[in-house]
């Protein structure tokens, strides 16, 4: 049944706003904030909790614990502004369709997310509540370029970076970002809400959040003065510094645009602004950072165009990849971050303390995952999905393909990551290792688990078997016999 002002497109004159907050949790640069304001009617804030819509995948633990604390930083603001944030779980398309008859509200806008399963839900929930008469409508928020319009000659999708990134910034700029709203026009209905406690998000028994809420600081507030704070400290050096796990050289950015805490226009632009006014190496660095922005761009546009990227090759002929049967005690050994390399021992735990790991590190602990221990890719993603307080649902997976081997723009497979070279030349001094491994050095580590010559070795031949299935078959296809 259409609700009240369903008869009058837009609704009556206090016929209120939606806006359904999802992967964009500010209300600085908000877009779908922004339309709802400058709408000039009441203002309904709605989180939903989606753990039953089909194809969506339930967050892992440590994205659960920032979710809450980014909740409470989104409801305390909302409410110094004149609004408060509802929040309801359940199906999203039921929910929201409830939640704006039971309103009445005149309209809906939210910011769009780029899975599969999500835009499926998206559009139906679009063409429905419009069908009844509400205004609705989906905005830019989380990425400087939509996938639809970064197109290669041949009006294909790009499955190289270099030229991907060419292309985004070879047109007009990202837009400027929106202001921050001083005063949102709240409404002052009743409406129920469920409980942020009541939904369980943070781990209770046993409690192994300890070290995130030592390291992190969910929230908008954070996410700006991280920004500032890099900015004026560490921008400059970013290009060289960057690969040293042990310097505090990167933004730590990364879980604050996966929640959407801040919003890559800020990011691009409060950037851009300071290479503007610097030359050289502190130039160079600037632009080597908007460019790891870009990267977050191609790996959303990658998982636009293929939505099974966290279970499906890219590449398809490593489907023919001869993953031996998985070994449980090797994989636990890497997991728990007792390996017997140092490096790989030092992020593994690190991730699991901190809910992060130096971007480097990343590199070679997949690596050492895939090639060295050759178990497959999925494995090490669902681990850092569950790990990881910054796992989104494209970079985690498109970055264990890229390491992988079968991904898009992959590295060759042949580059095989020596974890102690790494260690050598990346953390010469030990710091980064001996911060995350205290026993390092004594009797009480751990042996190497494998040696790293033959794991290669068999890696290698692995790979090769990959192409002669390959061969094999475009043999086989050659109209020509």
């Amino acid at each position: 049944m259409p609700h009240p002002q369903a008869a009058l497109p837009g609704g009556s004159a206090d016929a209120p706003s939606v806006i359904w907050f999802r992967d964009d949790l500010r209300v600085g640069d908000n877009p779908a904030l922004h339309a709802a304001i400058q709408r000039g009617r009441p203002i309904v804030g709605v989180f939903v909790l989606d753990e039953e819509s089909p194809g969506f995948r339930a967050l892992g633990g440590a994205s659960l614990w920032w979710l809450h604390r980014s909740l409470l930083s989104l409801a305390a603001s909302l409410e110094g502004l004149g609004a408060r944030l509802i929040l309801r779980s359940g199906p999203a398309e039921s929910v929201i369709t409830a939640l704006t008859a039971s309103v009445g509200a005149g309209a809906v806008f939210w910011n769009r997310r780029y899975g599969a399963a999500e835009r499926e839900v998206d559009t139906r929930i679009k063409a429905g509540l419009r069908a009844g008469g509400v205004e609705t409508e989906s905005f830019a928020g989380s990425l400087l370029f939509e996938p639809w319009t970064i197109r290669t000659g041949q009006d294909r999708p790009y499955s190289v970076f270099t030229p991907f990134w060419r292309a985004c910034t070879s047109g007009p700029p990202p837009r400027m970002p929106y202001p921050a709203p001083r005063k949102i026009p709240g409404w002052g209905g009743a409406m129920a809400s469920d409980g942020l406690a009541d939904w369980a998000l943070e781990p209770t028994r046993p409690d192994w959040a300890a070290g995130l809420r030592s390291e992190w600081e969910p929230g908008e507030a954070s996410a700006r003065a991280l920004l500032d704070t890099f900015l004026r400290d560490a921008l400059d050096d970013y290009a060289d510094a960057r690969d040293l796990p042990a310097e505090p050289a990167t933004s730590r950015l990364a879980p604050h645009l996966r929640w959407g805490e801040i919003s890559p226009y800020q990011v691009w632009h409060a950037a851009d602004a300071a290479r503007a006014g610097a030359t050289g190496r502190a130039a160079a660095s600037a632009t080597r950072f908007l460019t790891e922005l870009g990267w977050r761009e191609f790996c959303y546009h990658t998982l636009f165009h293929a939505p099974e990227l966290a279970s499906v090759n890219i590449r398809r002929e490593f489907d023919a990849f001869p993953w031996p049967p998985l070994d449980d005690r090797a994989l636990r050994a890497w997991q728990q971050g007792r390996t017997g390399f140092p490096l790989v021992d030092a992020g593994m735990r690190e991730l699991w303390r901190t809910g992060s790991m130096h971007n480097r590190v990343r590199m070679v602990v997949a690596s050492f995952l895939t090639k060295n221990l050759l178990i497959d890719w999925r494995e090490g993603e669902r681990w850092f999905w569950d790990t990881l307080v910054d796992a989104d649902p494209a970079s985690n997976p498109f970055n264990w393909q890229w390491v992988a081997g079968s991904g898009a723009d992959a590295a060759p497979y042949f580059r095989v990551f020596n974890p102690d070279l790494q260690a050598a030349k990346f953390d010469p001094q030990g710091e980064y290792i001996r911060a995350n491994v205290p026993e390092w050095g004594t009797d009480a580590y751990p042996a190497p688990i494998v040696d790293l010559g033959d794991t290669r070795r068999a890696a290698l031949a692995a790979y090769d078997q990959v192409k002669r299935t390959k061969a094999a078959a475009t043999a086989d296809a050659d109209p020509r016999g």
